[in-house]
């Protein structure tokens, strides 16, 4: 029987965030993960601390923006590889009423730092921009698809990966305790992403799931050295390939592509763009959304040994080391967790045995 501190179901982003605070605490762990269609792996992978359309900054923005940075850094320098790429974010304006807003925001203490005061002119001539853009400081792109290949890699190097599904019938309740097949740990950690609606301890929580549509184009004239923001994105990967997307459906629970997506970013491009372009491929994904949008973090009320760590939504990258570490000081340090993301604030929707 092999003996750890942690199992940790799923390698998203959550579930990677919390495998360093793990292993800078010198815990052991092990994570099970069968691969497919999460939505950290189809996620454009953008980190933008503004949202554009109410120029507000999320929860703790800034906090998360100041320990991600260096987070993904640290995690380039050790696997030896790159996946940050610093890339401005830039919204189209179509009015001087759009612009007016810009210089609006611009002005807000707490949006200084991100919003540039300054347009930035159109000068790419497949582009539709006649009011100019206004740029985002500080964001960028981490490839997230590869920053789970080598993590993944790394983590079988350290014999601490098995690519399997979790069988939640498996667990085994002991005094302090868990087992789950051959392995005993003192706790599970859930970072299952939508998969948490088959998870029998934590089902009922109200992850509502968002399904989310990306088209990957080729387009060869387009030239873009900017992520571009209107009612959509398109997001440079190199190679004249854009990530363009994404849809947003509340009732579709499926990752299977839909005409309805491809049309409606289809329809999108077309208002946006005028070069020709290549339809390579089209990505769906599952996002963890929760109603009032915060994050669900915590352990279950009759079982402690039963951790959540789920709801990321559409900002996993921000979120992701902030949330881990609050989770890590929640359980080997006894500090609570911000009331806001702990799992307390639903206390009617556990079913107890």
């Amino acid at each position: 029987m092999q003996e750890v501190d942690y199992i940790i179901v799923g390698l998203g982003l959550a579930g990677i965030a919390f495998c360093e605070q793990l292993k800078e605490a010198n815990k052991s762990f092990m994570v099970y993960d069968q691969g497919g269609d999460g939505a950290s792996r189809i996620a454009a992978g953008l980190y933008n601390p503004v949202i554009l359309k109410r120029y507000t900054l999320p929860w703790k923005a800034v906090e998360q923006l100041d320990l991600a940075i260096p987070y993904f850094k640290n995690l380039e320098e050790r696997l030896k590889a790159s996946f940050i790429y610093k890339m401005p974010v830039r919204k189209v304006f179509f009015s001087v009423e759009d612009q007016n807003n810009w210089f609006t925001a611009s002005d807000k203490p707490e949006l200084e730092r991100f919003i540039s005061p300054v347009l930035i002119p159109d000068t790419n001539a497949y582009i539709k921009a006649p009011y100019s853009y206004g740029e985002v400081q500080g964001t960028g792109r981490i490839d997230i698809k590869e920053l789970q290949r080598l993590y993944q890699e790394y983590l079988v190097t350290e014999n601490a990966f098995a690519k399997a599904a979790f069988d939640h019938s498996e667990i085994e309740i002991i005094k302090n305790g868990v087992l789950y097949k051959d392995i005993k740990a003192k706790k599970i950690v859930f970072a299952e992403g939508y998969g948490m609606k088959d998870n029998p301890y934590f089902k009922e929580l109200p992850l509502v799931g968002n399904k989310g549509e990306y088209l990957i184009i080729k387009a060869p004239e387009l030239r873009l050295t900017a992520a571009i923001k209107t009612s959509f994105f398109i997001v440079p990967l190199g190679n004249d390939l854009y990530k363009v997307g994404a849809t947003f459906n509340w009732v579709d629970k499926d990752t299977i592509p839909s005409n309805e997506a491809r049309e409606e970013l289809v329809d999108k491009l077309s208002g946006l763009i005028s070069c020709d372009y290549e339809i390579i491929d089209q990505e769906v994904g599952m996002r963890p959304t929760v109603g009032d949008r915060r994050a669900l973090l915590g352990v279950h009320p009759e079982y402690s040994q039963l951790v959540l760590f789920n709801g990321l939504g559409t900002r996993g990258i921000m979120m992701s080391p902030m949330l881990a570490r609050y989770l890590f000081d929640y359980l080997e340090n006894d500090i609570a967790l911000p009331k806001e993301i702990d799992i307390k604030r639903f206390p009617k929707k556990f079913k107890t045995q």
